[in-house]
């Protein structure tokens, strides 16, 4: 390892286990914290050297795992615009030694002998394929803003649809998830698979995965419109996920391609020219899966495609995923299973149409869908959206609606009864502030970090919008001794929100970000009464812009009284408190039994009784 190797802040979050906030704490907190040493002061470098001896003195990592440390090294080794085709070198090193690749643009980078001399020590001791393995994750993970994998579930489904084959081919292959699913040992394995893939160290790392699961793989790198790698190639099934919204994808140099027997593509309609390159390129009888945008599925421009692919029984099934499903975009993906008509000349007379999570899709496709005439589809849109012809589930049942008015009922009925009796009196109170009780050492004041994850790890975590909401902790975080945690009677305050609130913890809890908490002395302060107090003052105190406060909790106001008093004071606020949240719940229950009630009798599933 090179003793000048450098990492960043989410390196060494990474490597202590810990969330990117965690580091920046201790960059506050601990003086002898290694200096950065290159960088910017928006994103520094560290000596990775200097960075596991404090972490290890401080007890926050026992040792640098042997994978981490090959990628430290792969990562000062190349700066971001050469890690690709660095780290895909190093893959395909480690599975092709001595083999010459077939084509020049698959060779790669020279890969530095130390370097190459790690990696080979960590495959020996992991393994190759998960050595592989784990420099793809760990590639995708840095570039994950720019990097896009298809998910294993979607590329499970897809490889499934395609049955029983000797040969499947991907086009666009990327990294090689697709084909990757079609060798997998849970199925029918083909004999061998053909990719292509634009971005040559894609193609590497495809190849190099595929060879270190031991597939017979052919991965070739180039644009397979503009310059097909496998003209002469005949095979079983294809696989395929094309680029969204692509304009440059060769109208003008493909006008009269003999690939297009369904019609010429048109120039905004970038993801049917994949569609008819993988029908042209399975053998008569062979099937296509392809992940479409939603959008594909009735787009005007592309209706006579379309129209084509259902009278020449193309269209075997569509299949409607969850939204997500799609590496390109949120919205809910299609899933076009075609088939390349035959000699046999028998066209189907129904396509399968299917809309549901992946898992419901187990036992195959009949199941959750049901088969529409091809006749139905041939109208003036040829819409194939599969929600279009499924019957629709009732949008509330009879038995649901009962259970949720009762149980309206009865948490409405005591309502009232949680407000405290008051009495009309006026008196001037002698205040003081939370900052002046702080220095006084009555209250302990402490933020959270602004940034942390609070969606990771084992341990309840409370957010800023659980406070807001008086609901309990709905985050997940690590309880680590630079985490900051609420205790039992500790009061907690969103320090950014559009209403001020503060609330009485009951249980120790951890903290996400934009939080105060407060610690006061039980003996001399009531929580409930500071926290009270703190609702109304603090917000007199704070700023806003856009009504959205920013709270400083040391220029709350509070009355100097005796605790006596406080905590009659604090008994009210309590129940004053209890009664909003029941109101809140109350609230949402009748909110949410309404507009059942609406869609029941808009839908059909209710009718007017009396």
């Amino acid at each position: 390892m090179h003793d000048d190797a450098t990492v960043a802040s989410g390196d060494i979050a990474r490597l202590a286990g810990v969330g990117r906030a965690a580091v920046s704490n201790w960059r506050r907190r601990f003086p002898d914290f290694p200096e950065p040493v290159g960088g910017t002061s928006s994103n520094p470098l560290f000596s990775l050297s200097q960075v596991e001896t404090w972490l290890r003195g401080q007890g926050k990592l026992e040792e640098l795992p042997e994978d981490e440390r090959v990628w430290q090294q792969i990562r000062n080794s190349a700066d971001d615009l050469q890690l690709a085709s660095l780290v895909s070198s190093v893959a395909a090193s480690l599975v092709g030694a001595g083999q010459e690749p077939p084509q020049p643009e698959l060779a790669g980078a020279h890969v530095p002998g130390p370097l190459l001399e790690s990696a080979t020590g960590l495959a020996a001791a992991s393994g190759v394929g998960d050595t592989v393995e784990f420099l793809f994750r760990r590639y995708v993970q840095t570039h994950s803003r720019r990097v896009q994998v298809v998910g294993s579930d979607v590329a499970a489904l897809m490889a499934s649809l395609l049955g029983p084959c000797e040969t499947v081919l991907d086009p666009l292959c990327g990294f090689g998830t697709l084909l990757l699913a079609a060798v997998s040992p849970d199925g029918p394995r083909p004999r061998r698979v053909f990719g292509q893939e634009r971005d040559a160290a894609m193609a590497r790392f495809a190849a190099a995965r595929l060879a270190a699961r031991g597939a017979e793989a052919d991965i070739r790198a180039g644009d397979a419109l503009l310059g097909d790698a496998f003209p002469g190639v005949e095979v079983d099934a294809a696989l395929c996920v094309p680029p969204v919204n692509e304009r440059g994808w060769g109208y003008d140099v493909l006008t009269n391609d003999p690939r297009w027997q369904y019609g010429l593509p048109p120039r905004g309609e970038s993801e049917l020219p994949w569609v008819q390159h993988c029908l042209a390129r399975v053998r008569p009888g062979g099937h296509v899966v392809v992940l479409m945008p939603p959008a594909a599925a009735s787009r005007r421009s592309g209706r006579r495609i379309r129209s084509q692919l259902l009278r020449t029984g193309t269209v075997q099934a569509v299949v409607g995923l969850p939204a997500g499903s799609a590496p390109q975009s949120t919205l809910p993906p299609h899933l076009w299973l075609l088939r390349r008509p035959d000699e046999k000349g028998v066209v189907p007379t129904h396509v399968l149409m299917a809309d549901g999570p992946i898992e419901s899709f187990a036992d195959g496709l009949e199941a959750a869908g049901r088969a529409v005439p091809i006749m139905d589809l041939l109208d003036d849109e040829v819409d194939l959206t599969p929600s279009r012809y499924l019957p629709k589930a009732p949008s509330v049942r009879m038995g649901d609606l009962t259970k949720s008015r009762d149980d309206l009922n009865e948490r409405a009925s005591g309502l009232t009864r949680l407000l405290p009796a008051v009495r009309s009196e006026t008196r001037e109170l002698t205040m003081t502030t939370l900052g002046e009780l702080a220095r006084a050492g009555t209250v302990h004041l402490e933020q959270t970090p602004m940034r942390m994850q609070t969606d990771a790890g084992e341990a309840p975590l409370l957010t800023a919008k659980d406070v807001a909401m008086g609901r309990g902790p709905t985050g997940r975080g690590e309880a680590r001794p630079e985490a900051v945690v609420a205790h039992a009677g500790d009061i907690v305050v969103p320090a950014v929100t559009h209403d001020v609130s503060a609330r009485v913890v009951t249980d120790t809890v951890l903290l996400g970000p934009h939080l105060f908490v407060i610690r006061v002395d039980t003996e001399i302060l009531d929580p409930h009464f500071v926290a009270g107090f703190l609702r109304v003052s603090a917000e007199q105190a704070a700023t806003t812009s856009s009504g959205t406060y920013r709270v400083d909790v040391r220029r709350a106001q509070l009355p100097r009284l005796p605790i006596a008093e406080q905590r009659r004071y604090g008994d009210a606020f309590r129940r004053i408190a209890e009664f909003e949240n029941v109101a809140r719940d109350i609230a949402e229950m009748g909110g949410l039994l309404a507009a059942n009630m609406l869609h029941g009798l808009i839908d059909g599933a209710l009718q007017p009784d009396g």
